[in-house]
């Protein structure tokens, strides 16, 4: 089947997606799906959805996928897809962050491009690795921090760059949410389980789960480099083996500085990620669980709120508006963003073509490194009780 798409009077056929992890009892899995399918860029055809074969067959089958792609492991996937004339365009990585290099070496060898959910990977070492097997496979990886999807923060990354707010200053970014008040990994509690195992998880809990967002969202948004970090870790819950809190100061190339907030036990907060930044001239922000609006502020003036896909809001950010302004979006249109855009990535590939530029603002292999980095620093920082380390790279 062929479809037209907004802005093109070319017929396209829907991309073919393979998806690793996310089958019976995930939440990511879900969201990625939910996704892909929004702007009807992606047919779900393909599967490895756990790493109990009999559990991934039957979510496959569950999900409509013929039985003949509905795989026992990522392993076998790879191997038969890259056998098939009707192979998968791209496989979507949706597993605990241990099981992320793996899957996605194997697909990268078999000639399929990669989406990867945030972070990377459990290590820098193993970040690095898979940033050279990217690079020498020339296919698009994308990585889905998918808050940089919201149309409001491609606004402010976009009037950031524009010097409306004049040199940067302070930016201030957080991240706070409760869920993992108590001790919610020892009753059985699927995310909390993995999320919280240093095994899976890798050392950062608190940190790599949320901290590598925010960071993400600061980069993106400053276009600035963050020099080094002063952190202090902490760890609430009793008998946890990764932090639930993290709070830290951040020196960015230029002299601007910055604070990152991220905690998973701040009673209150369901999902609140917030993003303020202030120059010479202005200040803006930004909070997730009001996504459609964005606050700006000239110096001496009256607080101006920009609303997605009205008045103030860029061309290029309008086109990334689903419904008219008033209309809310919010969490699973940003990862869609992500998703349509690196549709266009893949499809002009197919089509030999240079995709739209806004089509690159989605976070790659480079962004999946430099959190990691991220990671590495603020641990050698709080072991070090909050001392500046430097962000290597």
């Amino acid at each position: 089947m062929t479809l037209r798409f907004k802005g093109t009077t070319k017929a396209r056929r829907r991309l073919r997606l393979g998806m690793v992890g996310g089958g019976e009892g995930a939440f990511i899995g879900a969201v990625h799906r939910m996704a892909a399918r929004l702007d009807d860029r992606y047919e779900l055809v393909a599967g490895a959805l756990s790493s109990d074969p009999a559990r991934g067959r039957r979510s496959a089958l569950d999900l409509g996928i013929a039985p003949d792609r509905a795989y026992g492991s990522f392993a076998e996937m790879a191997r038969q897809e890259k056998r098939r004339p009707d192979r998968i365009d791209v496989v979507a990585i949706v597993t605990p962050n241990n099981a992320h290099i793996a899957p996605a070496k194997a697909f990268l060898a078999a000639g399929i491009h990669v989406i990867c959910d945030k972070p990377l990977a459990t290590s820098l070492k193993e970040a690095l690795g898979l940033a050279e097997v990217v690079e020498r496979s020339g296919l698009v990886f994308g990585l889905t921090h998918n808050y940089t999807g919201h149309p409001m923060v491609r606004q402010a990354r976009e009037m950031v760059a524009a010097k409306e707010l004049g040199r940067l200053r302070v930016i201030q970014v957080e991240y706070p949410q409760d869920w993992l008040t108590t001790s919610l990994e020892k009753t059985g509690h699927k995310q909390a389980s993995w999320r919280t195992d240093p095994k899976r998880s890798g050392r950062a809990g608190s940190l790599g789960d949320i901290g590598t967002h925010a960071y993400n969202l600061a980069r993106f948004v400053s276009g600035l480099a963050c020099e080094a970090v002063a952190a202090d870790l902490s760890t609430f819950v009793p008998g946890r083996r990764v932090d639930d809190n993290v709070q830290l100061l951040m020196r960015f190339a230029g002299g601007a500085r910055g604070m990152l907030w991220a905690s998973q036990v701040a009673v209150g907060n369901e999902n609140n990620l917030k993003l303020r930044v202030y120059g010479e001239k202005a200040g803006l922000e930004w909070r997730q669980e009001d996504p459609n609006y964005l606050w700006f502020t000239p110096y001496g003036e009256t607080p101006r709120r920009i609303s997605r896909a009205g008045a103030g809001s860029s061309s290029s950010v309008r086109s990334a508006a689903r419904v008219p302004a008033g209309h809310s979006e919010g969490y699973i249109e940003g990862f869609a963003q992500l998703y349509t855009d690196l549709a266009e990535q893949i499809t002009a590939r197919l089509e030999r073509r240079r995709p739209d530029p806004a089509a690159r603002l989605v976070p790659g292999i480079a962004e999946g490194v430099e959190g990691m980095r991220f990671v590495e620093a603020v641990l050698a920082s709080a072991k070090r009780n909050a001392a500046w380390v430097k962000i290597a790279g």
